[in-house]
C-alpha cells in the first residue's frame, strides 16, 4: 500500500490521440481504502484515464503514480497490484467457475492461489457453483465471478469501468452491496466510472465529474450538491419559443438550449411551475422535467446540458479486458 496515503495521484495527466485530447491535465488524489467516483458521459475520457493509470495506455504529458509506483516508470509492478471489472461481464463460458479462476491464476502466474480461490467462492455464495459453466450462472452470478477473478491476486486497487450499465435495478442494487462490500472486507481502493449519477452518490466518497477529457469538478457527492441551491427545469414545446419570452418568467435566472428542450434555472419550481404554464399554454408543452438539488443538477449547472443526454462512442471492452489479463502475465 502506497505509504503517502494516496492509492492514486496525478499531476497534469494528459493524453493525447492524434489531435483529439481524451484526457487534459487532470489532477487527482484518491485516497487509500476510499472508493472514489469518476462520472460523466460516453466519450468523457473515463475508459482513457483508467487505461494511462494502469499502463495500457502511454501518457502524453504529465505524471502519475498509482499503488506508489510510477506508471511510467514502473507499469508491471502498476499492473501487479491492480484489478480490473469490465462494464461487461466477460468470463469464459464454456469453462467452470473454478476453471475461470485457474485460468485467472495461470494468467497471473499465481502459485499460492487455491486457498484465496476457496474464500473468494464462498464469500461470493458461489462454492456449490464452482463446478459449473459460468454460461449457466445468472447475471448476478457472473458479475460476482468476474469480481472474484479481479480480487485473486490480491490486489490494492480495482478499476471498475461502468460495472452496472445495462443492468435491471434489481442485480445493480446487489451489485452496489458488493462493492460496498469489497471496499470493506478487502480494504481494496475501489475507482469507479460511471454515468449513473446515483451510482455515484450512493457509493463514492469523493467523486469528479469529467467533461471532454477535464475535472470540471470534485469533492464529495454533498459538497457537489451544495453548489446548486436553485432548482432545474427541462421543457419540450410543441411550438418555437424565444428566449427572451422564458427569461421573463418570474423566478427564471438563466436559459440555456439544448436541441429541442429547454433547460431553466428557478428559484424554486414549486413557484415557477405555475407561471411556466401561464406564460406557455399548456397545450404547448410536450414534455416538462423537474430537477431538485442532486449530482444531475451540478452536471447541468457546470455544463449546460443533462449527463444521459451526452453521447459517445461505444468501447471495446473485452479486448481492453484481454489486454490487461495478459499484461500482468
Amino acid at each position: 500500500m502506497s505509504g503517502n496515503g494516496w492509492a492514486i495521484s496525478a499531476h497534469g495527466l494528459t493524453k493525447h490521440y492524434d489531435k483529439l485530447v481524451a484526457v487534459d491535465h487532470v489532477d487527482m488524489s484518491v485516497a487509500n481504502g476510499s472508493v472514489f467516483g469518476l462520472l460523466g458521459p460516453n466519450g468523457a475520457g473515463k475508459t482513457t484515464i483508467i487505461k494511462v493509470l494502469t499502463g495500457l495506455s502511454d501518457i502524453t504529458e504529465g505524471s502519475a503514480s498509482v499503488a506508489g509506483f510510477d506508471v511510467t516508470k514502473d507499469p508491471m509492478h502498476v499492473k501487479q497490484r491492480v484489478g480490473w471489472v469490465a462494464a461487461e461481464v466477460i468470463l469464459d463460458d464454456d469453462l467452470s467457475g473454478w476453471e475461470n479462476l485457474w485460468l485467472q491464476a495461470k494468467l497471473q502466474r499465481l502459485g499460492d492461489w487455491k486457498e484465496r480461490a476457496d474464500r473468494l467462492l464462498d464469500y461470493f455464495e458461489l462454492s456449490d457453483r464452482r463446478k459449473d459453466r459460468v454460461g449457466t450462472y445468472s447475471t448476478g452470478m457472473r458479475k460476482k465471478m468476474e469480481i472474484a477473478l479481479a480480487l485473486l491476486h490480491q490486489p490494492e486497487i480495482i478499476f471498475m469501468d461502468e460495472p452496472t450499465i445495462g443492468l435491471d435495478p434489481n442485480v445493480r442494487r446487489m451489485l452496489w452491496d458488493l462493492i460496498t462490500g469489497v471496499n470493506k472486507q478487502f480494504g481494496v481502493t475501489v475507482f469507479l466510472t460511471t454515468h449513473y449519477m446515483e451510482e455515484a452518490d450512493a457509493l463514492c466518497g469523493r467523486v469528479a465529474i469529467i467533461d471532454h477529457g477535464k475535472f470540471v469538478a470534485v469533492g464529495t457527492p454533498s459538497e457537489l450538491k451544495s453548489r446548486v441551491k436553485e432548482d432545474f427545469i427541462e421543457i419540450e414545446t410543441s411550438e418555437p419559443v424565444t428566449v427572451d419570452k422564458l427569461q421573463a418568467i418570474p423566478g427564471v435566472s438563466n436559459v440555456r438550449s439544448q436541441g429541442n428542450t429547454w433547460i431553466l434555472r428557478v428559484s424554486s419550481a414549486e413557484v415557477v411551475l405555475p407561471e411556466i404554464f401561464r406564460a406557455l399554454q399548456t397545450d404547448g408543452i410536450r414534455r416538462i422535467n423537474v430537477e431538485k438539488p442532486s449530482l444531475e443538477t451540478v452536471f447541468i449547472d457546470i455544463t449546460g446540458k443533462r449527463l444521459d443526454q451526452s453521447g459517445g462512442d461505444v468501447q471495446d471492452y473485452r479486448k481492453f479486458y484481454m489486454n490487461l489479463r495478459r499484461a500482468r502475465r
